[in-house]
């Protein structure tokens, strides 16, 4: 729940999980079949994206032009939006998908949370951290695999947990924002959006996740953002 220094991102690969990793087990097909159907363009199909905030669409383009993804595929999070957009290595755009995120908006963690367990981390305390993650496959509790977006802090984008009581697949679909307002900090995807999407992507090598602040400048948490204009001017 804070951006990981990228020498924590080989921890992803530990089958140990955090105590906080409770939250990060996948649902199965049954309870997720009417979440896939919300997802506006498959990964590996046609169709146009949902329509992108202006802070969204600036990331994407400071992303592609700069090519701050290192060829690697990426995921833009827009908390203010609950949206999630994916892009491969090379900035193409492959689909875009509702999420779940933190209940509490926030941009930063709790120092320590990743050593609690879930009963210890209050409602305060559950905020999903924007900045820009190295991403990578790992295990969780239960033996489950997810993509750990900051290991450190127990913030991993998986699908929608098994036996949540908050009716999350009620809350994806819902048309209101705050109702995506649910976890204890872990991005929740559609199931069709994470299998033929993310995990295609990540799988080898890992990717980069930019998450957008609920309070912060968009500028403060990417600071590159505030040269991109003039290297936009100075371009053929």
């Amino acid at each position: 729940m804070i951006t990981v220094p990228l020498a924590l991102a080989g921890l992803a690969l530990l089958a140990a999980a955090p105590a906080g990793a409770a939250e990060s087990a996948s649902a199965p097909a049954s309870s997720q079949a009417a979440t896939e159907s919300v997802t506006v363009k498959e990964a590996a199909g046609g169709g146009a994206q949902a329509e992108r905030s202006d802070e969204a669409s600036r990331v994407v383009r400071w992303v592609a032009s700069s090519h701050d993804n290192r060829s690697l595929p990426y995921v833009v999070i827009d908390k203010k939006a609950a949206r999630a957009y994916l892009f491969n290595g090379q900035g193409k755009a492959l689909g875009d998908a509702p999420v779940l995120i933190g209940v509490q908006p926030g941009d930063d963690a709790t120092p320590g949370i990743g050593a609690k367990s879930l009963s210890e981390i209050g409602p305060a305390e559950r905020t999903t951290p924007a900045g820009r993650f190295l991403a990578k496959f790992g295990k969780a509790a239960g033996n489950q695999k997810v993509l750990w977006v900051d290991y450190a802090t127990s913030v991993a984008l998986h699908t929608i947990p098994v036996g949540n009581k908050e009716k999350r697949r009620e809350r994806m679909l819902s048309k209101t924002i705050a109702d995506n307002r649910i976890t204890f900090g872990c991005i929740n995807v559609p199931k069709v959006f994470y299998n033929k999407g993310v995990v295609p992507l990540f799988q080898k090598k890992g990717g980069y996740v930019y998450i957008l602040p609920d309070i912060k400048s968009i500028e403060e948490v990417f600071p590159r953002l505030r040269v991109q204009p003039f290297l936009d001017a100075a371009a053929p």
